[in-house]
Parts: structure tokens; C-alpha cells; sequence
């Protein structure tokens, strides 16, 4: 950020929010200045109040949903009171978490110029302006697209753009990370932070992912824990406080490994990057040297196996699935990752039976499905899908749990028990009254999760089950899952682009690129092979980074022990 600058963008002055149907304010006393030009990332745990902290400067409140204020907020030095949600849409350009939802036209460049068109801006111009923002983005060669056939990547370029059209002076981005592989979300924090450089904006993520954000610099952290600011310091500052730890937020790997090692982490060891750290490698290769390898994973009876699976729509006859072979064992925890549109949903739609094999053959538990139905499969096999929005189906939160029992005859006092249990196991116990439709959409994640773990299957199929999720609601859940698999030898197939679930809680990780099956190995094993993280869109997680620095002779060793070390840990803290 440019030191000469010093005009207020955003301004909370005591501000107070408290939304219309509820008695207790979720924002309270808000006092916190951004300054033109600056770039910010606020975070912190599902309910903390970021989202409505967010939703305040984009105008969504009090013009999209009400409630009473206290207090005061100016956007470019204007009181909000006294402004239209369309005067802040012209200084505030939000790209939001779901970019499906925000689509209008049926191609790229018509969603772009939607609001140009609405200004009524010249054709011309209008034209010139729509190739400026795409070019900007790097999305111009796909104008002509229509927005459902762009990858996740090019959706969030295309929404990005189309902010671009008017000339905002704040773009606020809401949890731009939730549903994108890691490399794209790798190549979206540098888009972002180029847009910054280029443009002098005032940029704002809004994101718990703190160290994919931390791959570009930010000038300062904002924590929010219960409606309240927690913390707001410069990167080094915070990262170097117990901040993050004490409102529930992962910190950086490298720093958990070197807090392992019994370092202490300060301001002046430049934590912000791997790169910048100033530490002793000899207390980290000590700790290395140290540690005891821990039991892998034993290999129980198959459950699933998928022979020479191939698949094609018929739309387009072009290949999906190609030659995928695997088999999951009873008992096992594998997670299948690779870059968007690689075949992950196509691979899980096709166990289950949604859709039908080109050729091959699933089996599961030495049965044969192909003549078996989709009530059928889903006796022994649960999917959760990706998008919450696509599996719920009652208005209320008890009975969208209880449907599957429902439908299979269950009585209601078994129901009741079941689904209460399985409410206060995903944290949902006390929105158990509350219609859908007022839970976030982390809250729906887990509503969807508890639907199909309430009908208690020997396989369960999870389409990205973190996103939009805490760290310490990801750690419930995923913590619940294990138990399942230690006490009653559940299985879990993970599809996920979340590195940290990949390193820390599968044994096995099946890599797919381009509808192929590349590599079935241990998750430490991928994400230190650079050829792997770029076949796959993958990310190398920092761990290795941190090995290479330290230099650590065996940095996939490293890695391995770290794993090992926090799942340790883990066990010993629920004992």
C-alpha cells in the first residue's frame, strides 16, 4: 500500500447491527478503518459476523436485509444512510462465493456488459469496455461461452469482470476460494493481487483459508470472532500472535511445525512466507529426527472395486473417465483430487448409479452393481453432494434429516433419537427448529452431511465436504467421521480440493487429470512431487518448502512425520 495514502475507504464508526428477527445484535461495536488502496483479509469462524460485516459495505444491509443499525459507516467518506444500494454498487464491486448465482446472460461477454446495458451505455463503448474488463482478467478468449460450460476459475474471471464494468473503487471478495481446485485458487489470490498492483483498488477477501490468501502478501488481518474484532494488525503481527488459535482459525502450516519443534514464533522471524522466514533449521531437523513413524493404515477385505471404468456423455461423445481401475478397502479413508472438470463427481455419480458406465464394472461387497438401482446402491453407499442447494428438500432442518428414515419406514421415536444425535454431532442441535433457509451455506454443508450420515452406510461419498466450513466445524466433523471408522469400520471416499483434509486425514489419494487415473499413492507422496502438483492442479503444501529451507535431507519424510505428529496429537487430545 501506497504510505502517502491516507482517505478512508470504509469507516465503521461503534456500529451495531442486529437483524430483524433476532433479539441479540450479530455485529457489535465495529470500529475499523480501511484505507483506499489498502488490501485487507477478514476472517474468521462460521457466525463470527464477517459475512454480515461484508454485507454492510455492499449495501445487502440494510437494503436486502433488515434490521436496526447503531453507530455509523461511510464508504468513500459518504454516510450509507443516505445512499442507495445502487450508489454503493458504484463504489463497491462484490464477487461473490456462489458465481452461479450471480450469472444473468447466456454467454461470458453478455454477463460482463449486464450492467453497461443497464446504464444504457452506447453499443461501441459498451463493446470496448466489455474487452478492456475481460482482457484485465484474462478471460477474453472465452466471451462466446456460455457460463455453465467456463471451469471454476473462468466463472469467478467472468463475475470478476462484469464488477469491472463500472469504475469501483472497492472489490470485495466473498470467500473466492470455497470452490475452486488449488492451483486455480492459487492463480486467483495472484489475480487478485495483480488487479491490486495495476489498479491501486481497495481490495477485501473475505476467506478462512488464511494461508492460500497469504500466498500473495495482505497489509493487514482482521479476525472476527462473535460479532466483534478479535484482531486487526499487520500480517506479521498477527500470524506471530495466538490469534488464530484461539478463535479457531488454521494458521500456516509451516508455522504449526515449527510451533512443534518448540520455536516461537515472532515478528521478526517474518512469518507472512516460507521464502521470508528467519528461524534455526537445527531445533526443526531435531524435532524431524526425533519423531516415530506412525502406523499406516492396514488394509482390510474390499469393499468397492472399479475395473476398466469408461464413460462419455452423449452429447459431445467426448471422453470422461478413461481405463479407471481402484479399489477401497473396508475400513479405508481416500481422498480423490485433481484439477476441475478431471471426472472426480462423474467418477462418484457413476457408483451410485446416477449415471451408467460406457463400459467396465463397479462392484461392492463382491456384488455386481450394474443391475442394481439407485435405492438400491444407496443402501450401503451415502453421497453428499458438492452444492447443498441441490440436495435439500423440506423447509425445515428436522425434517430434511429425517427424510431418509422416513422413506425407509422407520418409527418416529427412532427418528427423533437419530436425527437429534445427529443434529448435536454436526453442530446443527441448536438450529434444530429453524427453516433452511436461515442457515449459512457452511451450515447447509453440514445439514446435507447429516442427511445421509443419519442413514448410516458402509460407504459415504463426500463431493468437498469442507467447503465453506471453520476450521473447528471442519474438525468436528471430520473427527466424527473418524470415530465412525475407527468404532464402526465405515468407509470414506473424500473428494476434495482441500489440501489440509488430504494430508491430514486420508491414508491414500487417487490423483485424476483429464479423466485418467495418474497415480494411487500416499498424500505426503503427491504433494511433494512437483510433476504430480502440476498434472493435477494440486498445490505443494508448505511443509515441503519449509524441509527444502531447513534442509532436510528427505523433505517427503518430512512431510510424512508432520502428518503422523498431528494425528497423534489429535488422539491423545480426545482420549
Amino acid at each position: 500500500m501506497d504510505a502517502g495514502l491516507n482517505k478512508a475507504a470504509v469507516v465503521f464508526d461503534n456500529f451495531t447491527f442486529t437483524y430483524k428477527a433476532q433479539s441479540e445484535p450479530t455485529l457489535s461495536h465495529i470500529n475499523l478503518s480501511i484505507q483506499q488502496g489498502e488490501k485487507i483479509l477478514l476472517a474468521g469462524p462460521s457466525g463470527s459476523g464477517k459475512s454480515t460485516l461484508a454485507h454492510c459495505i455492499n449495501g445487502l444491509i440494510p437494503h436486502g436485509f433488515k434490521g436496526q443499525i447503531e453507530g455509523s459507516l461511510a464508504i468513500m467518506g459518504e454516510d450509507v444512510r443516505g445512499m442507495t444500494i445502487f450508489d454503493i454498487s458504484k463504489r463497491v464491486g462484490t464477487v461473490l462465493q456462489d458465481t452461479d448465482g450471480q450469472f444473468v446472460g447466456l454467454t461470458a461477454g453478455e454477463d460482463i456488459a449486464f450492467a453497461a446495458e443497464n446504464d444504457c451505455i452506447p453499443v461501441g463503448e459498451m463493446h470496448r469496455r466489455v474487452e478492456e474488463a475481460a482482457q484485465l482478467v484474462h478471460i477474453g478468449s472465452q466471451l462466446a461461452k456460455a457460463p455453465q460450460h467456463l471451469s471454476g476459475g473462468q466463472k469467478q474471471r467472468v463475475s470478476l469482470a462484469g464488477v469491472l464494468m463500472d469504475p469501483v473503487e472497492i472489490l470485495l471478495f466473498d470467500e473466492p476460494l470455497a470452490n475452486l481446485d488449488p492451483a486455480t485458487g492459487q492463480k486467483t489470490i495472484e489475480l487478485i493481487d495483480r488487479l491490486h498492483r495495476e489498479t491501486g483498488k481497495t481490495i477485501i477477501i473475505v476467506e478462512h483459508r488464511l494461508e492460500d490468501v497469504l500466498h500473495r502478501p495482505v497489509d493487514r488481518i482482521v479476525i472476527m470472532e462473535q460479532g466483534r474484532i478479535k484482531g486487526d494488525l499487520p500480517t506479521g503481527e498477527l500470524l506471530a500472535a495466538d490469534i488464530l488459535r484461539k478463535t479457531g482459525i488454521r494458521e500456516p502450516l509451516y508455522l504449526s511445525a515449527l510451533r512443534y519443534a518448540g520455536l516461537e514464533i515472532t515478528r521478526e522471524m517474518h512469518p507472512e512466507t516460507v521464502a521470508a522466514l528467519v528461524f534455526d533449521p537445527q531445533q526443526l531437523k531435531a524435532w524431524d529426527q526425533g519423531l516415530e513413524t506412525y502406523p499406516q493404515e492396514q488394509s482390510g477385505p474390499p469393499l468397492l472395486i472399479v475395473k476398466d471404468l469408461n464413460f462419455y456423455y452423449p452429447q459431445d461423445m467426448q471422453s470422461v473417465l478413461e481405463g479407471v481401475s481402484f479399489t477401497i478397502a473396508r475400513g479405508s479413508w481416500v481422498s480423490l483430487v485433481g484439477k476441475n472438470g478431471a471426472g472426480k463427481s462423474t467418477l462418484a455419480k457413476l457408483i451410485c448409479g446416477f449415471n451408467q458406465p460406457v463400459s467396465g464394472s463397479i462392484w461392492f461387497e463382491d456384488q455386481d452393481l450394474a443391475a442394481y438401482s439407485i435405492k438400491e446402491r444407496a443402501e450401503q453407499i451415502g453421497y453428499v453432494m458438492q452444492n447443498p442447494n441441490q440436495m435439500i428438500s423440506f423447509p425445515l432442518i428436522f425434517d430434511e434429516v429425517a427424510l431418509g428414515l422416513r422413506t425407509r419406514g422407520i418409527g418416529e421415536q427412532e427418528i427423533q433419537d437419530r436425527v437429534m444425535a445427529t443434529l448435536a454431532i454436526c453442530g446443527l442441535y441448536p438450529f434444530r427448529k429453524w427453516p433452511v433457509s436461515a442457515l449459512s451455506y457452511g451450515q447447509k454443508k453440514r445439514l446435507t452431511i447429516a442427511s445421509i450420515l443419519v442413514l448410516g452406510p458402509s460407504l459415504i461419498i463426500l463431493d468437498e465436504p469442507t467447503a465453506g466450513q471453520d476450521f473447528r466445524h471442519y474438525g468436528e466433523i471430520m473427527e466424527f467421521l473418524r470415530k465412525l471408522n475407527c468404532e464402526q469400520g465405515m468407509s470414506f471416499l473424500f473428494i476434495t480440493h482441500d489440501m489440509h483434509l488430504m494430508l491430514e486425514y486420508t491414508h491414500r489419494a487417487l490423483v485424476l487429470a483429464d479423466g485418467t487415473l495418474l497415480t494411487d499413492a500416499t498424500p505426503a507422496a503427491i504433494l511433494t512431487d512437483p510433476q504430480m502438483v502440476e498434472a493435477a492442479n494440486l498445490k505443494r503444501t508448505s511443509l515441503y518448502d519449509l524441509a527444502i529451507r531447513a534442509g532436510i535431507g528427505d523433505p517427503q519424510g518430512f512431510v510424512q512425520h508432520f502428518i503422523d505428529y498431528e494425528r497423534i496429537q489429535r488422539e491423545a487430545a480426545l482420549v
